[in-house]
């Protein structure tokens, strides 16, 4: 792993336009081109299913029954994204899951670029690899696989069958308690050996996780988080977006921040400071601050950097979440473009950051709502 101390999208979604790029996956890991079936609608020849090496020909797998289908989604559904607004759509059709961002969704007013939309559905499509080998399905999955459809981010497919393995079964049983945590944290340090296994997750996903052990880079962090927290608090279009995802108590709504994962008051004692949502929520303060600070980047920050810094920060929390450890996410200073510069030359100018992250025990499992699978299946051409 990585230490500090060890260092010296508008109407057009020209932002999601980028190469087609593949990748297959097997047991949650990658494996060579040439050991999977290409996409159903597709021949074993076809270019768009290669990397320099011509598939296998394998009898055709048979397709997902609805059942099996709504297992994956179920999955896939939990991940994290800002606000929780949960910007993903999921089209089923000739044997294959689409993963669709939703324009509807997009927080125009803070992510412009649409850059933590394709993050949180990078994380959804970390969740469709999941929920595939939930039900003993081997994954293959294309990138940004089609231009002539800038809202189609990825697209799954069944490549072959093979049991769950033992960490992917731990995986599987994290998804249903991992939640960002926003208030302090039990006693107890995270093991370095669960910190280093995190960081071995997020670069089998292409990405780095760097762990943040000088208390001066961590005060440095801090007095960036408040900086682009009080810029956001003055801008009114970022304001009355943020607010337009806040909900009250007893609300409803399976979208949006609700008032069980929001604090009652500051917590004080934490690294880094926490987002101030502007309506005060039902969870205690008090107790043990962070014992470790990370952020997760990638060496490039195009579209597909993104899709990939999406699928480590779910395969990260949730490695994490099946050892009972949760993560504070921050991405305030990543969502100015003049802040994440400064983050980025204060981790030493390499890499782009994504987020900024706060690891400890927690004993408690009160995860977002999500909402329903008639809401994320995207049916009619409307719908795309």
């Amino acid at each position: 792993m990585t230490s500090t101390t060890d260092q010296g999208a508008g109407p057009q979604c020209d932002w999601l336009r980028g190469r087609t790029e593949s990748a297959l996956d097997c047991g949650g890991l990658l494996v060579p081109w040439g050991t999977a079936a290409p996409p159903p609608d597709r021949g074993a020849t076809d270019p768009a299913t290669q990397s320099g090496t011509a598939h296998t020909t394998q009898t055709a797998l048979p397709p997902l029954t609805p059942d099996e289908v709504a297992t994956v989604l179920s999955v896939a559904a939990r991940a994290p994204s800002l606000h929780n607004t949960q910007p993903w759509r999921f089209r089923v059709q000739d044997g294959r899951i689409d993963l669709l961002a939703d324009p509807d969704r997009m927080l125009r007013a803070v992510d412009p670029d649409g850059r933590e939309l394709v993050i949180s559905c990078g994380a959804a499509l970390f969740g469709l690899r999941l929920g595939l080998r939930r039900i003993g399905r081997l994954p293959a999955v294309e990138l940004l696989p089609d231009p002539a459809q800038p809202w189609l981010v990825a697209r799954v497919w069944a490549a072959g069958h093979a049991a769950p393995t033992r960490v992917e079964a731990d995986l599987i049983a994290a998804v249903p308690h991992r939640h960002t945590h926003r208030g302090p944290f039990s006693p107890g340090a995270v093991p370095g050996r669960l910190l280093a296994a995190m960081a071995t997750d997020a670069a089998a996903e292409g990405c780095e996780l760097v762990l943040v052990d000088d208390v001066t880079v961590v005060g440095r962090l801090d007095r960036l988080v408040q900086a682009a927290a009080a810029a956001q608090q003055a801008d009114q279009q970022i304001a009355a977006e943020l607010a337009r995802w806040v909900r009250a108590p007893h609300s409803q709504a399976r979208d949006g921040v609700p008032a069980t994962a929001r604090l009652a008051a500051d917590a004080g004692g934490t690294r880094l400071a926490g987002r101030d949502f502007g309506l005060p929520g039902t969870e205690d303060a008090g107790g043990e601050p962070p014992s470790a600070t990370a952020v997760l980047r990638t060496a490039g920050d195009a579209p597909v950097d993104w899709l990939r810094a999406g699928q480590a920060l779910d395969r990260v929390l949730l490695r994490a979440a099946a050892r009972w450890v949760f993560a504070s996410l921050q991405s305030q200073p990543l969502e100015s473009p003049r802040h994440r510069s400064a983050v980025r030359a204060l981790l030493g100018g390499r890499g782009y950051p994504h987020m900024l992250l706060q690891f400890g025990r927690a004993n408690t499992a009160v995860a977002t709502p999500r909402r329903p699978h008639a809401e994320i299946l995207a049916r009619t051409q409307a719908d795309w």
